[in-house]
């Protein structure tokens, strides 16, 4: 049986006015006990109804294993890591590294395809004095494995809870050079996440020092091996940690202010997983990325637990994220109309009213593309073709790379007659917003 982690999200590293950096547990001491129980002692009990057929959370947990584009089912993943993009950039040499060689030696051959991402933010919280909400800047460091070269973008592997909330994103590379970056692509519910880098944005210098990562496939990996582990711990630059691999296949619950979120198959390890390493790489004594780090456990009497998602599982979600067409904004006769008004449900909306965080559909116009598609007032809309949507400025940002005529999926979520709410998902063919809105 799976053992299960129920414990809490705590900011882990302070830039400025804001956390960010790993996602980890911070536990009540009877939390942390959990951690020597079998299945789910804490209450946290999945009904039978929400697993599907493989015993596996439904809804959004099983919507997470997001099918690979190109029939990625078909292929190991050593063919996975090798279809990923490359380009003119180098590979890490590994040619003479074997099991037994330093970790001084694997350390010096893979920090170059190592990056350091700072995130920039707007924050918004409640201002009890003067009434209303304020905003402010924030800063919060992660960390970024090289993975992929394609066209004209070096392709970065992180963590989702590093890149997410972004106004602005920062990558330095092994030679202290920092470039901005974008994200390509995130997803949410396996934590992670491809930041594109423009080569034309990098120097020649640079260019010639960074070098792609070589992945492995992590089935093959045995609790026991060491393994090392490579990250910007506290924001002070990128560190090398070893230790070995003590548990495979651990399901771990995170609950944050949004609620809880289930991981699965993540590879736990003893070697120090610190605020800042989030998106790092856990290696193999070969060089070879065998996991993306992502949680650590933090609580009173509990030490050397950090947990990394393995390349099992996230090569082929990073392979359709690296793959995901670019867009552009499109003209103002294409421009796209949806034909919705709608109020943004925040955290603590979510936690008064037991909602999704999304866009609470206020009103659909009649015989809007909206509505030929099935959506009704009182329903909350939660992604928009793949990506999560969580305020109308999402949604307003997004909709402008979208021309009339285009089918896009959209994910809502409504109450059934019980009053639970269901996830579903529904195809708009979106309108041409002349059409519908007249601009004299």
């Amino acid at each position: 049986m799976k053992k299960s982690i129920i414990a809490g999200m705590m900011a882990a590293i302070t830039i400025g006015a804001a956390a960010g950096g790993i996602a980890t547990f911070s536990a009540a001491q009877e939390d942390a006990q959990l951690q020597l129980s079998e299945g789910r002692e804490s209450g946290e009990t999945i009904p039978d109804s929400e697993v599907n057929e493989n015993g596996e959370a439904a809804g959004e947990e099983a919507k997470a294993d997001t099918e690979p584009a190109g029939g990625n089912e078909a292929q190991s993943i050593t063919e996975v890591a090798a279809a990923l993009p490359k380009g003119k950039i180098e590979k890490c040499d590994l040619s003479d590294i074997a099991n037994g060689d330093t970790l001084a030696d694997i350390a010096e051959r893979v920090m170059p395809a190592m990056v350091s991402i700072t995130n920039t933010s707007v924050q918004e919280v409640q201002d009890w004095f003067r009434g209303g909400r304020m905003q402010y800047e924030s800063r919060s460091a992660g960390t970024g494995v090289i993975m992929g070269e394609k066209d004209d973008e070096l392709l970065i592997v992180s963590n989702n809870h590093v890149v997410d909330g972004a106004n602005k994103l920062a990558v330095t590379f092994i030679n202290e050079a920092s470039v901005e970056g974008t994200v390509k692509g995130t997803d949410e519910n396996n934590d992670l996440a491809v930041v594109s880098v423009k080569l034309s944005d990098i120097d020649e210098d640079t260019l010639n020092r960074i070098r792609i990562a070589n992945a492995a496939d992590s089935e093959g990996m045995r609790v026991g091996e060491q393994v090392v582990a490579i990250g910007n711990a506290l924001g002070y630059g990128q560190s090398v940690t070893t230790g070995i691999v003590s548990a495979l296949g651990r399901e771990v619950s995170v609950r944050d202010t949004f609620g809880i979120s289930e991981y699965e198959e993540l590879i736990q390890t003893d070697a120090a997983i610190n605020a800042g390493n989030s998106g790092g790489a856990l290696l193999n004594m070969k060089g070879e990325v065998i996991g993306i780090n992502s949680v650590k456990a933090s609580a009173n009497g509990v030490e050397g637990m950090g947990y990394a998602i393995p390349t099992a599982k996230a090569l082929p979600i990073i392979q359709n994220l690296m793959n995901r067409t670019e867009r552009e904004k499109v003209s103002e006769e294409d421009a796209a109309y949806l034909g919705i008004t709608g109020e943004t449900v925040d955290a603590s909306v979510s936690q008064l009213y037991g909602l999704p965080i999304g866009i609470y559909l206020s009103e659909v116009s009649q015989d809007s593309p909206a509505e030929e598609a099935g959506l009704t007032k009182g329903m909350i809309l939660t992604g928009f073709d793949g990506m999560k949507i969580t305020t109308m400025a999402d949604l307003q940002e997004m909709l402008p790379y979208y021309a009339a005529g285009e089918d896009v999926t959209v994910t809502v979520q409504s109450a059934d007659e019980n009053g639970e709410m269901q996830e579903q998902d529904l195809t708009i063919t979106l309108g041409r917003r002349s059409d519908y809105i007249r601009t004299n």
